[in-house]
């Protein structure tokens, strides 16, 4: 048995479901119950404990919303338990709890392992641990793309390698494409951009600006502007200090410290403190003469030269021109030419970087043809083995005569790359279109399955795929929906069967109609409604003896008390049990 079990669910206010828990265990659990129990509410059920979409219609009637909560058992070490704790949920003895709560107003929340999650981490999880098939499911296998992908994964290794290979060079491919693209398409608007960078740094360098040349200058305007008034109070202020030539009867500060000085210097000697007071005078009277003299040097060396000051208007008029255009001072101006000056280097060297990447480009394109070829044998290879298994299995399902086979081929395109000698439309996952095609019988045509295949050999397809999938790269869980849908009589046992031996190798859950499929289970639960239309904890049993006997009579001719169908149903028990391992 591959490690990981979906042991329980408990379904509320979902569908016709008030309140169910549902008790799987390994091996093959078959659900049975009459046409609108609410059996296929299980398989809804597991679909959103695993991300499935959240359809507010789904809850039932009269709730405020629908709640499911399951327990997995999962394999330690495993993909799941890894993306399980990285998302912050705690796992109980190797169990891990999942709980999905549906509003009728639409919202969603996800819990995994008692925290709160992204749904999309559940739908992450469902890869790990169940394979989920209904109708539904089953068109989604009629897509081209999930067939190549159904292949690819058959293949393993053989395909992956060289797909991960190719996959590498498609991105490189696409990034220099898109590169190559931004450069051709917008070349008038990066000329147009060059065109402006290239005025600008014209203009910034004709003027030869200086750093912080605008902040000097206006500091020197300034001045300039009240020479007058600055040499006039520079005269006063010397005067004051140092005494005026032209009235030598005036008294200056410089005259009266010194008077002050003598006075002190006379007794000094007879108290320290009156000393000291000598000594700060006579710093005062130094202090005086240094602030007299530069008063009389700034009024000599002051300019009051008119030209000088329109020269340094009409300078910082030039400046002014490259701030209103280009940065908020001198200094943004320059650091603006130095980015225009790279950005216009790199728009020049379009052209040459033009070349290098067509030139590239063309590289890739072989290399990605080598590639995709190397792709392509591997697929076909792969694509004649999982034919012939898949059509071995159908002979187990009562389709003997039927044959599956791939068409893989490539679509011509002068944009493409070559492959074969041929130039192909490729893509990510390389050039291959890939068709599952089904003859029914001999001498019929192969054609896609989604036109050779009646609903019942379909689901019959689907299943000899999964069987084939189980032996190559299983996965714990099968949930079955409708699998045996159109089929009956000899085909319906042998579907039974085959699930059973399925079973031998996981968990295989399958919600049917036909007695001839339950009766392979190991363990057969029966969903019934009460009197008021509604499923509650006591409408989903574990049937055994008797009671299953008499579930696959009303199964097989809708009477519970037939001894015709009583004896048909322990026939078929006693056929399963003969065909056990």
């Amino acid at each position: 048995m591959v490690g990981g079990v979906l042991e329980e669910m408990r379904i509320r206010s979902l569908g016709v479901i008030d309140d169910a828990v549902v008790e799987l265990s390994p091996g093959f659990t078959a659900v049975t119950g009459e046409t609108g129990a609410g059996k296929t509410m299980v398989v809804t059920s597991l679909g959103l404990l695993l991300g499935g979409r959240a359809d507010p219609a789904l809850v039932r009637i009269g709730a405020k919303s629908a709640v499911v909560e399951g327990r997995i058992s999962v394999p330690a070490g495993g993909t799941a338990v890894v993306r399980a704790e990285e998302a912050g949920a705690e796992l109980e003895d190797g169990v891990l709890l999942i709980s999905r709560t549906v509003s009728a107003e639409g919202r969603s929340r996800a819990h995994l392992g008692g925290r709160s999650v992204p749904v999309g981490v559940l739908a992450e999880l469902a890869d790990e641990l169940v394979a989920v098939h209904g109708q539904t499911d089953q068109q989604g296998l009629l897509k081209l793309s999930r067939q190549r992908q159904a292949l690819d994964r058959y293949a393993g290794d053989a395909v992956a390698v060289p797909l991960s290979k190719y996959a590498g060079a498609y991105r490189r491919l696409r990034a220099i494409s898109a590169e190559l693209d931004e450069i051709t398409t917008r070349a008038r608007e990066r000329v147009q951009e060059a065109d402006m960078l290239r005025f600008g740094l014209e203009e910034i360098a004709a003027v030869e600006p200086r750093a912080d040349e605008d902040t000097e200058l206006a500091a020197e305007a300034e001045r300039l502007g009240h020479a007058e008034a600055l040499a006039s109070a520079a005269t006063a202020a010397h005067a004051a200090l140092a005494g005026n030539p032209e009235d030598p009867e005036g008294i200056d500060a410089a005259t009266l410290v010194a008077g002050a000085h003598r006075a002190l210097e006379a007794v000094r000697s007879h108290d320290s403190a009156l000393a000291t007071l000598s000594g700060r005078i006579g710093e005062i009277a130094i202090l005086l003469g240094d602030v007299a003299g530069e008063l009389a040097g700034y009024a000599d060396d002051l300019d009051a030269d008119p030209l000088r000051l329109s020269a340094v208007e009409e300078r910082r008029a030039a400046l002014t021109q490259l701030t209103r255009k280009y940065g908020a001072d001198i200094d943004a101006v320059l650091a603006w030419a130095e980015r225009s000056a790279e950005r216009l280097t790199e728009l020049d060297g379009d052209d040459d970087r033009l070349d290098e990447l067509t030139a590239e480009r063309d590289a890739l394109r072989g290399e990605l043809g080598g590639l995709a070829q190397a792709l392509t044998d591997a697929r076909t290879e792969a694509a004649e083995r999982f034919a012939a298994a898949v059509t071995a299995e159908l002979a187990s399902l009562a389709m003997p005569h039927a044959r599956v086979s791939f068409e893989l081929r490539q679509t011509d395109d002068p944009e493409g790359v070559e492959v074969g000698g041929r130039t192909v439309a490729y893509g990510p996952a390389g050039v291959d279109e890939v068709e599952l095609l089904l003859a029914p019988h001999p001498g019929a045509p192969p054609r896609p399955i989604a036109k050779g295949a009646s609903g019942g050999e379909l689901s019959r397809v689907m299943l000899a795929v999964e069987v084939v999938f189980a032996g190559t790269d299983p996965v714990p869980t099968y949930l079955f929906d409708e699998v045996d849908a159109g089929v009956g009589g000899k085909a319906a046992v042998e579907i039974g069967r085959r699930l059973a031996r399925l079973a031998r190798t996981a968990q295989v859950v399958v919600v049917t109609h036909l007695p001839q499929v339950a009766a392979f289970a190991d363990r057969q639960l029966l969903v019934e409604k009460t009197n008021d239309g509604s499923v509650t904890r006591s409408g989903v049993k574990v049937l055994e003896g008797e009671e299953r006997i008499r579930e696959l009579s009303r199964m097989l001719a809708g009477q519970e008390d037939s001894e015709t169908a009583r004896a048909h149903a322990e026939e078929l028990l006693a056929t399963a049990r003969s065909d056990g391992p």
